[in-house]
C-alpha cells in the first residue's frame, strides 16, 4: 500500500476511508497517561456522571489523531515530506468508549512548491464521524507532498 504523489491529487477529490476503529476505554486511558493529561472528564467515571455528558468522554486529541491516522493509507503513506499545519479544528460531538469512528477526506486546494520543484502542498479537509453518522471531528491539514521522480 502506498500513498499518492502530489500529481495524483485533484481539488475536490474525496476519499471515504474503509478503515474504521472502535475506541476502547484502554485507548482513552493510555492516551491520557502518555500525554500526561489528568482531566477527570476522560478518566473519572464518578466525576463524569455529574457532567452534561453523564459519562467519560474520549480525549479529543486522540480522536483527531485517529481520524487523521486512518486516512494515511489512502492518501499520504510514504509520500508525505512533512505536515505543515492543522487549522480549523473542531469537535462537534463527544466521542464515548465504544464509539466507532470513520473518516472522510476531501482535497481542498493544492499548489506547487516555489522553492522545491520536487514537491507541492496539498490541503486536506478531514471529517470524523461516529456510528450514528454524527460529525465528531474536523480539521484542515496542509501536507508537503512528494512529486513523482522525473
Amino acid at each position: 500500500m502506498s500513498g499518492l504523489y502530489y500529481e495524483e491529487f485533484e481539488v475536490g477529490m474525496e476519499f471515504k476511508h474503509s478503515l474504521t476503529r472502535t475506541i476502547t476505554e484502554m485507548d482513552n486511558v493510555m492516551f491520557c497517561a502518555m500525554t500526561h493529561n489528568p482531566q477527570p472528564l476522560h478518566l473519572d467515571e464518578e466525576f463524569s456522571k455529574g457532567t452534561e455528558f453523564g459519562q467519560r468522554i474520549v480525549n479529543s486529541l486522540f480522536t483527531l489523531g485517529l481520524v487523521i491516522g486512518v486516512t494515511v493509507g489512502d492518501t499520504t503513506l510514504g509520500t508525505t515530506i512533512a505536515n505543515l499545519g492543522m487549522t480549523d479544528v473542531r469537535f462537534a460531538k463527544p466521542v464515548f468508549h465504544g464509539d466507532t469512528v470513520r473518516a472522510v477526506t476531501k482535497v481542498k486546494s493544492m499548489r506547487e512548491s516555489k522553492s522545491r520543484p520536487n514537491a507541492g502542498m496539498v490541503v486536506f479537509e478531514h471529517f470524523g464521524y461516529n456510528q450514528r453518522d454524527e460529525e465528531v471531528a474536523y480539521c484542515v491539514r496542509t501536507a508537503f507532498m512528494k512529486k513523482r521522480a522525473a
